[in-house]
């Protein structure tokens, strides 16, 4: 079995990329391939349908189109911006759903957002919820992980402080993997 890890930032010191290290750290007892996606290698001009009329799709949705074809499944940590998803990654959604045929479609994807607010992006993967699954039909599997207070959440060797909140992102990857399989 193969997963994408997906951080919806394109910052480099950003807390979700330190979100998906972990991930990716808890994904090795899985005994899963994992592949870390860097989100600078999908940027797509912005969806246009004269665009898409004219040239078909930009080949950064192909490209993506091409790893979600490879995998298995997808786990995206996404930051939350202005209580919604970040234009990059709604973006990279809507030329990826003008797909034929569309590869959203009953795609499992496991959603994750580490945000120094409170709410640790809540509002955010809602808003992603609905365009993956609502309007995509992706398969997203329900619980959401999501970490606040993410600034001061790791320790300096990337782990999270927090042992609690890191078994229980484990417990959600074990059940992921078993949702993935599932769905097989």
């Amino acid at each position: 079995m193969k997963i994408l890890l997906l951080a919806a930032s394109l910052r480099e010191g950003s807390c979700n990329k330190k979100l998906i290290n972990v991930i990716a750290k808890l994904s090795e007892q899985q005994k899963i391939n994992i592949e870390k996606l860097d989100l600078a290698d999908f940027l797509a001009p912005l969806y246009n349908g004269d665009v898409e009329e004219k040239s078909g799709l930009p080949d950064a949705a192909r490209k993506f189109i091409t790893q979600l074809k490879s995998a298995d499944g997808l786990i995206i940590s996404s930051p939350e911006y202005n209580f919604s998803t970040p234009g990059t990654l709604k973006n990279l959604i809507d030329w990826v759903s003008r797909s034929n045929p569309m590869a959203w479609l009953k795609y499992p994807i496991m959603l994750c957002s580490a945000s120094p607010a409170l709410a640790g992006g809540n509002r955010g993967l809602l808003q992603t919820v609905t365009a993956l699954q609502c309007a995509c039909n992706a398969n997203v599997f329900p619980p959401m992980f999501s970490l606040s207070d993410a600034y001061e959440a790791f320790n300096t060797d990337g782990s999270l402080k927090d042992k609690s909140l890191e078994q229980k992102l484990a417990k959600n990857i074990t059940e992921f993997v078993i949702f993935v399989r599932a769905l097989e």
